[in-house]
């Protein structure tokens, strides 16, 4: 009895072990930034509408100057709780004030914090995973010009065990994937259009289906998925729904308008305003990228 229980122990001390090495928080060397070019604030700020940060942090319903105050707090429900965006002004005290651009690497492409904790999939680093170290330093350069906002970050609503913030490494193990979705013979265009819909655009976090875990389905990428939370359907996007043409998808990139008249609403009416602040050509490198995409029911 004494050696199984021995056994036992020394099972469940290795499990343990285990768990704790798969479960920790990544880390990027302290040199990962050098020899980047000088942090250009002008090309951050095309990062920033291109990446959606104000559709997430800047109050419910700001518009104009007001989109650049960055003091958090918009709820998003899921079925794993409720998940509130934080404050990433420049405040030193609530904000990201006292962040360095490989900070805010860490956070973007491994998802895990200055101080060492992870961070909630609901910040879509499975997405900004792809996206490159320059354009980050540059997106913190342009960051660091926003008005400071002293609104303390409210904590997420997430109930045991989605809580657990340690398991999240689990998670990461199976769906971090910073790995190209759209892989093969593309145009310099199409890449362009890849890294503004796989990497900072994020499109892929809403209009692609997950599974029980909440981790995307890339076999079905962008063939649309319910709204967490919610009603309705985030719709597919794949040239099996999605048959405009590509001046159409640019339109309605630039304007809202679809064809049929209608106009895009929620959250797409932000993204929308977002794409549109963007160079024309970025818009119909995403059109040109969407007819690439495998057409998925």
């Amino acid at each position: 009895m004494r050696r199984i229980l021995w056994a036992i122990a020394a099972l469940a001390a290795i499990g343990l072990a285990g768990y704790w090495f798969v479960t920790r928080p990544a880390g990027l060397a302290a040199g990962a930034m050098d020899g980047l070019a000088p942090a250009d604030p002008a090309r951050g700020e095309l990062v920033f509408w291109a990446a959606g940060c104000a559709s997430c942090h800047a109050a419910e319903g700001a518009k104009d100057a007001a989109l650049l105050e960055l003091g958090g707090g918009r709820r998003f429900p899921s079925p794993f709780g409720t998940f509130v965006a934080p404050n990433i002004s420049p405040d030193p005290d609530h904000g990201i004030g006292g962040w360095t651009a490989l900070d805010l690497a860490r956070a973007m492409t491994l998802g895990v914090s200055p101080d060492g904790r992870h961070y909630f999939p609901a910040f879509p680093y499975t997405s900004y995973a792809r996206a490159g170290l320059q354009d980050i330093a540059d997106l913190h350069a342009f960051l660091m010009t926003l008005p400071p906002v002293a609104t303390p970050s409210q904590p997420h609503e997430v109930p045991f065990p989605f809580g657990i913030r340690r398991n999240l490494g689990v998670w990461k193990a199976l769906y971090l994937d910073p790995s190209w979705v759209l892989d093969g013979d593309l145009t310099a265009e199409e890449m362009r259009g890849r890294y503004l819909v796989e990497a900072l655009g994020h499109c892929g976090e809403c209009h692609t289906p997950r599974d029980a875990l909440g981790g995307p389905d890339r076999a079905r990428w962008l063939a649309g998925g319910p709204v967490p939370g919610g009603e309705g359907r985030f719709p597919n996007i794949t040239p099996a729904k999605l048959t405009w043409s590509e001046d159409e998808i640019v339109e309605y990139l630039t304007t809202g308008f679809t064809p049929d008249f209608d106009s895009a609403g929620g959250h797409m009416a932000l993204v929308v305003g977002n794409l549109a602040r963007l160079p024309a050509a970025d818009r119909t490198a995403i059109a040109r990228y969407l007819g690439r995409v495998p057409a998925a029911e």
